[in-house]
C-alpha cells in the first residue's frame, strides 16, 4: 500500500490487528526497549505507546518486527521491486524473452516511474507544520550503560559539496546521541561508522572549509526507513529506492530556511551542520550484543526541529541477535540477491551472518574456473573473488570470510549455515588455505582488534574433494593440558573447551593457547575434530549453533587469536595441521556484554502478567 505518512500506516496496521495501542504509561528509560524486544522475540503485533513519561509524543515499537508485517507494509510494491533487481541482475534476459518477460518489464517500468521524487511548496510540508525543542524530543535509553538517550531510528540525509542535489544525496541509519556526556542543548552525537556514505560528504566539506549541513529526520513513510539501511548498488539513491518501494514518490520540499531539500512526508526534521570539533559520543548497546564504548565522533549542531500535527516517533532497541534489524537484513538479501553475481564477479550467494554479529562473520558462494583441467582443485580464482568481497561496499567491513566452490556441491548454500560449516571442514586444507590480511580497516563496533576501526581478517577458502571425515559425537578426545576441561561437541567437528582466565593484552597471543595448540599437535583424532575454539563457558557455547557462532567469532581477532597444531610460516604464509584453535575467551580490553537491568526486567514482566496492561502483548 502506498503510505502517505507514518500515521496512515499506523491506521491500516490497527485496522488489519497488526498493531495493539498501549495507554498505560510507559517510560523511555529501558522499560520501553525492554517491552519492544521481548515483543519482537514473540512475534508480536506492533505495539504503539499513547502514554510516554516525558514527553507528549506517541512511540511506535516493533514496526518492522515480523517478515510478514514487512510483506504486508509493502504488499503492492514489493514485487515491482524484485523484478526491477532482477532485471538489474540481467537485463540482457528480458530482451532474449521480450515477449515472456513483458509483464516483469511492466512491474519494473511501474516501479521506476514511483521512483520519481515529487515537489512540494514548503508551506504544504507536514513536516514544517509545528518547531519544539531538543528536551521535547522521547529520551530513550535501551540498555543500563548507555551513555545517554539516542535516536535508534533516524534517517541521516546530507548531499555532496562537490555533487549538490538529491538524486546524489546519502539517506542513511547513523545513531543520533541526543543527551548525555557534554552535549549542549543545541548539540547531538552523530556517530558515523567506517564505509558509510555521509563520511564522503563530510570529507569533502572539510576539504572546502565549510559546515556540512545534515538533516535527521525521524519517522515518515516505512519505505524511508528501510531505504536508509539498503545496500544499494552505484546510481541508485535511497529516495529512488524509497519511493519505489514505497508505491509512490518521495516528496521533497524547498525553503529558503533550509540548504537541504526537506522530506515532506517524515514525522520530525532535525536541521543542522556537522561542528568543526569532535565531542565523546557513547557509551551504547549495538547490534553485536556488546556496548561500544565512548569515543570521539561528529556533533550535530542543531539549528531547528520541525515536526508534523500528531507526529509519532518509531524506535527500535539493538543488542544481540536477532533483533528487529534481523528483520531487516533478511529483506535486504530477498530483495538485493539477484545483484550479488553483478557486483562480485564469480560470486554466487554471500551471507552475513546474523547471529555472529553481521561484520564478524561472511559466508561465500564462489567458483573454480580459472585452471579446470587440474587434476587436484584448489582455491584460486576463490581468492580473487575474496579480495573483491573484502574491497567493495559493506563487504568490506567482513572478519571471518568464508568461501567455498559452489560446483564442489550443487545445492549447497551459505543461507544454510551449519551445512556450509561442515562443508568447509570437510575440505579444509589448512596448510594452504588460510590467508590472513593484519592492521586492517575494522567495524567500528568490533574491539578484537589492536586499536579502533582496526583489526584482522582471515580469507577461509576450500575447494575440491572431501578431505577428512568428521566426528559427530563426543570419542576419544585427547588429554587435555591443565586449565583447560569441560570438552562440547558444538556441531560436526567443532568442539569447545574452557581454557584458563584470559590475561592478555590487546594484539598479544596467549601462552596457554600455544600449549594447547602444541599438546593437540599430532594427536590421533585431530582430523576428525578439526576446529577447536576456547571460550569460557563450553556448555553456553555449545548448546545452540547461534550461541557458538556468537561467541567464536564476536570475540576473537583472527592475528592475534587464531592458532594451529604445529603452527609455522613458510615464505611469509601462516599453516598449520588440523586442529584450528580459535580462542573466543573473554579478553580485558572487550566490551562489556549487554544484560537488563533485574529491576526494569521484574516491572514489564508484571506488566505483561495475566490482569496487567500488556498482557496478551507477546
Amino acid at each position: 500500500m502506498a503510505y502517505a505518512s507514518l500515521a496512515s500506516c499506523v491506521a491500516d496496521l490497527e485496522k488489519t490487528g497488526r498493531l495493539r495501542r498501549v495507554d498505560v504509561q510507559i517510560d523511555p528509560v529501558l522499560e520501553a526497549g525492554a517491552i519492544q524486544r521481548r515483543a519482537l522475540a514473540a512475534g508480536a503485533p506492533a505495539l504503539l505507546f499513547t502514554n510516554v513519561k516525558g514527553t507528549g509524543f506517541p512511540l511506535l515499537a516493533n514496526l518492522f518486527g515480523t517478515k510478514e508485517r514487512v510483506e504486508f507494509l509493502f504488499r503492492d510494491s514489493l514485487d515491482a521491486v524484485k523484478e526491477f533487481f532482477a532485471l538489474a541482475a540481467d537485463p540482457a534476459a528480458a530482451l532474449r524473452h521480450p515477449l515472456k518477460n513483458l509483464p516483469r518489464l511492466g512491474s519494473a517500468l511501474a516501479g521506476g516511474l514511483h521512483a520519481l521524487t515529487r515537489r512540494i511548496a514548503a508551506d504544504k510540508a507536514p513536516v514544517l507544520a509545528c518547531s519544539c525543542q531538543k528536551d521535547a524530543l522521547p529520551r530513550l535509553v535501551s540498555w543500563p550503560k548507555d551513555g545517554g538517550a539516542f535516536i535508534t531510528l533516524p534517517l541521516v540525509y546530507s548531499e555532496d559539496p562537490d555533487a549538490p542535489g538529491a538524486a546524489r544525496a546519502n539517506l542513511g541509519m547513523y545513531r543520533i546521541q541526543i543527551s548525555g556526556n557534554d552535549y549542549g542543548p543545541d548539540e547531538a552525537g552523530l556517530h558515523y561508522q567506517t564505509h558509510r556514505g555521509i563520511g564522503v560528504h563530510h570529507a569533502h566539506a572539510l576539504a572546502k572549509g565549510i559546515p556540512l549541513p545534515v538533516h535527521v529526520y525521524v519517522g515518515g513513510p516505512p519505505a524511508l526507513t528501510l531505504a536508509a539501511v539498503m545496500p544499494l548498488p552505484e546510481g541508485i539513491s535511497e529516495l529512488t529506492f524509497a519511493g519505489m518501494l514505497g508505491g509512490r514518490g518521495v516528496a521533497l520540499a524547498r525553503s529558503k530556511s533550509f540548504s537541504l531539500p526537506v522530506l515532506a512526508e517524515a514525522d520530525f526534521c532535525i536541521s543542522g551542520f556537522i561542528a568543526p570539533a569532535a565531542k565523546p559520543e557513547g557509551p551504547f548497546g549495538d547490534h553485536m550484543g556488546y556496548y561500544s564504548l565512548r569515543h570521539d565522533f561528529p556533533v550535530l549542531k542543531i539549528t531547528g526541529i520541525h515536526h508534523r500535527r500528531n507526529a509519532v516517533w518509531p524506535f527500535t532497541t539493538v543488542g544481540r541477535p536477532p533483533q528487529e534489524d534481523t528483520v531487516f537484513g533478511d529483506f535486504i538479501h530477498e530483495i538485493t540477491g539477484p545483484l550479488i553475481g553483478k557486483v562480485f564477479s564469480g560470486v554466487s550467494e554471500v551471507h552475513a551472518v546474523d547471529a555472529a554479529g553481521v561484520h564478524p562473520l561472511l559466508l561465500a558462494m564462489g567458483h573454480e574456473r580459472y585452471v579446470p583441467w587440474e587434476a587436484l582443485r584448489r582455491p584460486r580464482e576463490l581468492l580473487t573473488q575474496a579480495m573483491h568481497l573484502l574491497g567493495t561496499s559493506q563487504t568490506a567491513l567482513a572478519k571471518y570470510l568464508l568461501i567455498t566452490a559452489g560446483e564442489d556441491a550443487p545445492g549447497l548454500s551459505c543461507r544454510d549455515v551449519p551445512a556450509f560449516l561442515r562443508h568447509m571442514l570437510e575440505r579444509t586444507d589448512f596448510s594452504r588455505d588460510l590467508h590472513f590480511i593484519t592492521a586492517a580497516t575494522a567495524d567500528t563496533l568490533d574491539y578484537t582488534g589492536t586499536a579502533l576501526n582496526e583489526g584482522s581478517k582471515l580469507i577461509w577458502a576450500s575447494a575440491g574433494e572431501r578431505r577428512r571425515e568428521l566426528d559427530t559425537e563426543m570419542r576419544g578426545l585427547p588429554d587435555l593440558p591443565d586449565g583447560f576441561a569441560d570438552p562440547h561437541l558444538a556441531g560436526p567437528g567443532m568442539l569447545v573447551v574452557r581454557g584458563p582466565k584470559n590475561t592478555a593484552e590487546r594484539g598479544a597471543q596467549s601462552a596457554d593457547m600455544a600449549r594447547l595448540a602444541q599438546a593437540l599437535t599430532g594427536r590421533h583424532g585431530s582430523e576428525r575434530l578439526p576446529l577447536v575454539v576456547v571460550a569460557d563457558d563450553p556448555a553456553f557455547c555449545a548448546a545452540r549453533l547461534e550461541n557458538f557462532l556468537w561467541v567464536t567469532f564476536t570475540r576473537s581477532d583472527p592475528a592475534a587469536d587464531v592458532y594451529g597444531a604445529a603452527e609455522r610460516t613458510v615464505a611469509k604464509h601462516w599453516l598449520c595441521d588440523a586442529p584450528l584453535l580459535i580462542d573466543a575467551r573473554v579478553k580485558p580490553f572487550h566490551a562489556p556484554v549487554l544484560e537488563e537491568d533485574p529491576d526494569v526486567t521484574r516491572r514489564v514482566e508484571a506488566l505483561a502478567a495475566p490482569g496487567g496492561p500488556l498482557h496478551g502483548c507477546w
